[in-house]
């Protein structure tokens, strides 16, 4: 059986240890998430596993014969072929078993008393080469390039051509084409968009082979692996169960750690209280020693940074119109391709709008218009009264000052101290002597988190977000979704981590076909919406009437027909209109507990628990009337539907 097995694994780097006594099987149907904190050394156990990285102690069990295919993080480029080309040389392992068959093939004929032993080695490669689609190969190839996003059309394009994120798409084709025993992937979805990463979490799940992954998609491991091995402290401890499981499992270990901690602080501050008060009175001089010894034997609970929770709170949002932005008619064309036209947009104050769409629907084309980059557009467009804008591109980290450290480049602008600043740029991975680096030196993701965390600190009322969460890990992540749950502006946003849109987004902007179509809810209820079909969005207006005059079918059956779907539609709004009216209870009921909480003196006594909790109910307040809208015009046209 192919596996890969790592027997008490260490290893150091100087006088620093990466991880002791590390045990961990990869075999056929694993699926194991790898998670720690940022420079935990997960990617250093990846390489390790993956035998391109010496270790000190320990032994890598491998048997012989396991294939095993490992994606770095980034780094790989392709040149020199077409994509078809280039991909199809996953193959090229699979063509020398081949011509190893047929020799045996012709060895046989020639010395049939070693047929036996002949006989078996051709076997193994003939299940290796079925098992790899070896006959359908061309047409394996395609679908897994379509699978990642690729164009058919770009098939033939030259792969030097495509940018840094596409020529990871491409090695991470190469190697699910390989059809290895054991995959380590190294953040694969740090370049694919929704409907890429959705199509590899597919895929995965079946593919025979044991997989090792690394991501900082939740909802991405959610459906992928049912294991997760956790690097902390230098230890590797397993749980299984999903990714949120290990969360919320991790989740009371912290909570009871941190109890035990504080416990353990006022028992050692006792102790340091009383030494400190009788050290010098000779009549208490046995006691004094006595606790002397007693805080000496204390094994003293560590914290481990990682686990550490840093909050981060937005600037006050300038006030604003209630319409944050409006636009009628925008269209935009790259010579002679409309990416999208005719697209009509109101988004009001305090909206959290996700835009979703296939790879070159137009997201960053539409994001570009409504910040200012982009005025070559059709139509018209204008901002709300009050409006200030903070945008972040995927570019931009060319904002960014190259000759200014990190700390003194999130200081530009900046009324934070630099105590304050370090906590931040800890959260945004930046720790240690990282943040006296030149903006010069840092690598495009690092500077992309720089770039992000300083738009973070700007006083603005309008975020404007095109994947905001590259290059975050999940705590960094959960950062920032907290952040943006308490901001008091307006946010659109651009993401392919599903998770994240699941917790920010009240609506969702569809960008389809070279327009634009507004879902008025939350993530899970566009998700919701589009497993219903689009058969059944038409409006009740443009179903086709049944036409006497018609032949080839009874007037009775196409009457029965049109009843069927009209049935369906109704149902359909009416748990449209059920839900937003749950969503409607569940809003006024908050906004009542907010001004149950307001009435409190320990809280309307405190100008600052009294600001924040106003500022929360102004837009608890905001949601209802947006949702209470949205319920008005589904009611409205459940009421027709019925009718």
């Amino acid at each position: 059986m192919a596996f890969i097995q790592l027997d008490g694994i260490g290893l150091s780097f100087a006088d620093r240890r990466i991880f002791s006594e590390v045990h961990l099987t990869i075999s056929p149907g694993s699926r194991i998430a790898l998670t720690g904190a940022n420079g935990s050394g997960k990617s250093t156990l990846m390489k390790v596993a993956a035998g391109l990285m010496e270790w000190d102690e320990g032994r890598v069990i491998r048997p012989k014969g396991t294939r095993v295919a490992y994606l770095p993080q980034s780094g790989i480029v392709h040149k020199g072929s077409t994509l078809l080309d280039e991909a199809m040389e996953a193959f090229e392992e699979l063509a020398v078993m081949e011509a190893e068959a047929e020799a045996i093939a012709a060895e046989l004929e020639k010395k049939p008393e070693s047929a036996e032993i002949l006989l078996k080695r051709y076997q193994e490669i003939q299940d290796t080469l079925d098992h790899a689609e070896w006959d359908r190969r061309e047409a394996r190839t395609e679908q897994v390039l379509t699978g990642l996003g690729f164009k058919r059309e770009e098939l033939s394009h030259d792969v030097a051509t495509f940018s840094g994120g596409w020529q990871m798409r491409i090695a991470l084709s190469k190697i699910l084409l390989r059809s290895p025993d054991v995959l380590l992937l190294d953040e694969p979805t740090n370049y694919l968009d929704l409907e890429a990463t959705e199509w590899l979490g597919t895929f995965l799940k079946r593919f025979s082979g044991g997989v090792l992954l690394v991501s900082h998609d939740r909802s991405f491991l959610d459906a992928s692996c049912d294991q997760v091995a956790e690097l902390l402290m230098t230890r590797l401890n397993l749980f299984k169960g999903t990714y949120s499981g290990y969360e919320a499992f991790r989740e009371r270990d912290i909570a009871d750690l941190i109890e035990r901690w504080k416990r353990q602080q006022e028992e050692i501050s006792k102790i340091e209280t009383f030494i400190e008060r009788f050290r010098y009175k000779s009549t208490k001089a046995k006691q004094v020693q006595s606790r002397v010894k007693m805080l000496e034997k204390i094994e003293r609970i560590e914290i481990p940074p990682a686990l550490k929770r840093i909050r981060f709170s937005f600037p006050e949002a300038p006030h604003s119109g209630k319409t944050a932005l409006a636009g009628e008619g925008l269209g935009r064309k790259y010579g002679s391709k409309t990416v999208f036209s005719h697209l009509d947009l109101e988004l009001p104050r305090g909206s959290r709008t996700a835009v979703v769409g296939v790879n070159g629907a137009g997201k960053t084309t539409l994001l570009r218009i409504i910040s200012g980059e982009d005025r070559d557009f059709e139509g018209s467009f204008r901002l709300g009264s009050g409006v200030k804008v903070g945008y972040f591109s995927q570019d931009q980290e060319s904002v960014l000052d190259p000759t200014l450290s990190v700390l003194e480049e999130a200081a530009q602008g900046s009324d934070e101290g630099e105590g304050r600043l370090r906590s931040l740029l800890g959260a945004f991975l930046f720790s240690g002597d990282d943040i006296h680096k030149k903006v010069a030196v840092l690598s495009g993701g690092e500077r992309n988190r720089l770039a992000l965390l300083k738009i973070l600190l700007e006083p603005v009322n309008l975020l404007i977000f095109d994947e905001p969460t590259n290059h975050l890990d999940i705590h960094s992540k959960d950062i920032l979704l907290e952040a943006l749950k308490g901001f008091g502006g307006t946010l659109v946003i651009v993401s392919h981590d599903r998770y994240f849109l699941e917790h920010i987004a009240d609506r969702v902007l569809e960008l389809e076909d070279r327009t634009g179509r507004m879902f008025l809810g939350d993530y899970a209820y566009y998700r919701w919406r589009k497993s219903e079909g689009n058969d059944q969005d038409k409006p009740a207006d443009t179903v086709r009437q049944p036409n006497p005059t018609d032949s080839g079918e009874s007037t009775a059956s196409i009457s029965r027909e049109e009843q069927k779907r009209i049935r369906a539609r109704v149902n359909k709004l009416r748990k449209e209109e059920e839900a937003l009216t749950a969503r409607l209870e569940e809003k006024e009921k908050k906004a009542a507990e907010i001004r149950t909480a307001l009435e409190m003196p320990e809280n309307y006594s405190d100008p600052d628990k009294a600001h924040a909790l106003s500022a929360e109910l102004m837009a608890v307040e905001e949601r209802i009337e947006q949702i209470g809208a949205a319920w008005e015009e589904a009611a409205s046209a459940l009421e027709e539907a019925e009718s």
